[in-house]
């Protein structure tokens, strides 16, 4: 069985530099055997991916936005863990999406991350998950994306 890193790998997916807080909060907190990560937004290295879905963004874009939150969300468990093989499970994704009011493929938008994280941890990467849409991001991005994780010792 390979482990995440070698499924990143063979999927052609470097991990950025995890994201910095951009106001009063931390990247992820660690209580117990749960990692809780904070919202994770479209954005690479680059720059952030704006839009607002039904707007000026396509669904194929929504869900290119929501898999590289999925991206910055495994970058920030690789930072707390070290090692993405002490992923038991992921637990639950709740994600947020800019929209246009007509704009009601909320859920197939936030499957860009949830795909990602099956395709990486296996079924592991299975998890619970709500979606919803919101008129506005922070920092006008298309997708924002939180995570809770269990992990083994």
């Amino acid at each position: 069985m390979s482990t995440p890193e070698a499924r990143l790998d063979a999927l052609g997916i470097s991990l950025p530099e995890p994201m910095k807080p951009v106001a009063t909060y931390v990247a992820y907190v660690k209580t117990g055997n749960l990692l809780f990560i904070s919202g994770q937004v479209s954005a690479t290295a680059e720059g952030r991916m704006l839009g607002r879905l039904g707007e000026n963004m396509e669904l194929s874009a929504g869900q290119q936005a929501a898999r590289q939150c999925g991206i910055n969300i495994i970058a920030q468990c690789k930072d707390a863990l070290g090692d993405l093989s002490r992923v038991k499970r992921i637990v639950k994704l709740g994600g947020f999406v800019n929209a246009h009011p007509d704009f009601t493929d909320i859920p197939q938008v936030i499957n860009g991350c949830s795909d990602l994280m099956v395709e990486v941890f296996g079924d592991a990467g299975k998890h619970a998950r709500f979606a919803v849409a919101a008129p506005v991001l922070p920092l006008g991005v298309a997708v924002e994306i939180d995570a809770v994780i269990e992990f083994t010792d």
